[in-house]
């Protein structure tokens, strides 16, 4: 194998481990974003994890993370939590953060 290949099939492996520890992360992320919200909707043990994941699964509906903004902002509005959008969003910023050290941690 000459030297290109091996830089290249190099870079391939890095952009999949990237792509994995990413994909972590923000599912990471999501779900301590559903843990809070389930907190904030008042629901514990079971539905609070069930709720939990709901939000990871929301992810999956469409590119980025307006998908699973809208999820929470939805279920807040439907249910009276008063939360604005800035203030999730920061909040998504802020457990983004806590979801790498932890999976970097894990690592």
């Amino acid at each position: 194998m000459s030297g290109y290949e091996e830089r290249k099939r190099g870079m391939e492996t890095q952009l999949a481990h990237d792509s994995e520890l990413n994909f972590k992360v923000r599912n990471r992320r999501n779900r301590l974003l559903g843990e809070w919200a389930a907190f904030q909707l008042g629901l514990e043990g079971k539905d609070a994890m069930a709720y939990a994941q709901d939000v990871v699964h929301a992810d999956f509906s469409e590119p980025g993370e307006d998908d699973v903004a809208r999820k929470v902002m939805d279920d807040f509005k439907t249910y009276g939590v008063a939360v604005t959008p800035a203030s999730l969003r920061h909040r998504m910023a802020m457990l983004m953060g806590q979801a790498e050290r932890q999976v970097h941690d894990e690592v």
